[in-house]
């Protein structure tokens, strides 16, 4: 079960040492995972690193959740190709409140401990860090591939950054943990935890990865700056939504670490969708579901689903459509060009823009296709009525 998903294990063998172990003395094992805490909004790509720590929960270990206050002071520089801007104490204790707030929706709170490096960091003394400092060498953190290449460009790399991966690294020494969870992004600093565990005289942890999650775009890793995320606590529609757009091709990958159905059943879900013994578009939706159901509940996701299958399916209205208020001065002489009423609805930010939505044929008025982008509608007939863009978004339209 630890294993499914994951991207590696260092070392190998590590993990099932620990496991024996922790039966052998009944001492639970205690596994980290650093946050620092600069997005509050927890999507799927995050949830994957989450859920794996409720299943060690389930398993009978600690979870401990390291909240970076004293690290994001720094700013984690991992995959960054300029120095991160510090935050403020206030923004650190807003984000570190809204995601306790957050993993509650997938770890056990009574299995969860939630300790701020602070605590220890802080009470450093600048001899105190000297001494850290030698425990890890400039050519090791040169190894890092984001410093290396902003080394090899000359760009400016400050000397707090290089400080990063080794203040990280105390707060496995702080805890004396047994196991570090974190993405591929986090490979040199959960491995530096391991070294200067080592260096302190402590039995180093076990490094577990687990993949970055592809967002909707099929292309980056999901992330809500990048808008291809799916929250957690979006709604099970809106969340239906955004999953039936993934790719076939990322269907496998969003099954294994995003639901609990066993490896066994996508596969054979999946086969028979390839070979055309089954409609694709079901696998998604059982996708979809199996997703929502976590989050929501199985209630929630059926009714999803037949919201879903009644709009797009059967071509019927959403149950509930936004409302658009029209400024009726913006028509002339009662009426109004089909691509900029797209521009007052907030459906296009430019008549340009309407214009090309408009010409590739995904745009309706109560169910009718608008043809022409300059064509000329009446204002009286816009009033109350729907205006559709794409598969998606539907307006239902007011002039005032």
């Amino acid at each position: 079960m630890l294993r499914r998903g994951t991207l590696d294990i260092v070392p190998a063998s590590g993990l099932e040492e620990k496991l024996a172990l922790s039966e052998r003395t009944g001492r639970p094992l205690r596994v980290k995972l650093g946050l620092d805490p600069t997005a509050p909004d927890i999507h799927l790509g995050f949830a994957v690193v989450l859920r794996k720590l409720r299943q060690f929960q389930d398993l009978g270990h600690q979870v401990i959740i390291i909240i970076g206050d004293y690290t994001a002071l720094i700013g984690d520089p991992s995959g960054r190709s300029a120095t991160r801007p510090m935050l403020s104490a206030a923004e650190i204790q807003a984000n570190a409140t809204t995601y306790v707030d957050q993993l509650a929706r997938i770890l056990d709170r009574q299995r969860t401990t939630v300790r701020f490096n602070g605590e220890w960091l802080g009470k450093l003394e600048f001899a105190d860090v000297v001494n850290l400092a030698a425990k890890m060498t400039v050519a090791q953190v040169m190894q890092r591939e984001d410093f290396a290449n902003r080394y090899a460009q000359h760009l400016p790399i400050s000397l707090h950054e290089l400080l990063y991966p080794l203040a990280q690294a105390y707060d496995s020494v702080a805890i004396e943990a047994d196991v570090e969870m974190g993405g591929q992004d986090q490979t040199f600093n959960i491995l530096a935890g391991r070294d200067l565990q080592r260096e302190m005289g402590q039995e180093p942890q076990i490094a577990f990865f687990m993949p970055l999650l592809v967002g909707l775009d099929g292309v980056k890793k999901m992330s809500k700056s990048l808008g291809n995320y799916v929250g957690i606590a979006e709604t099970p529609d809106a969340m239906y939504g955004k999953l039936m757009s993934i790719s076939d091709a990322m269907m496998r990958t969003y099954f294994v670490l995003c639901t609990d159905v066993p490896v066994a059943e996508i596969d054979g879900l999946l086969a028979d969708a390839e070979a055309g013994r089954a409609n694709p578009m079901d696998a998604k939706r059982r996708l979809a579901r199996e997703v929502i159901a976590i989050y929501h509940g199985e209630p929630a996701a059926q009714q999803a689903d037949a919201e879903w299958r009644r709009v797009h399916s059967a071509g019927e209205l959403p149950a509930e459509i936004p409302e658009a208020q029209i400024d009726a001065s913006l028509a002339r002489d009662g009426r109004m060009w089909a691509c900029k009423l797209l521009v007052a609805a907030g459906m296009a930010k430019s008549n340009g823009e309407g214009r090309r939505l408009i010409g590739q044929g995904g745009v309706t008025l109560n169910g009718v296709k608008l043809a022409e982008p300059e064509g000329e509608l009446v204002l009286a007939d816009i009033d109350g009525a729907v205006l559709r863009v794409g598969p998606k978004r539907y307006a239902r339209l007011t002039c005032r």
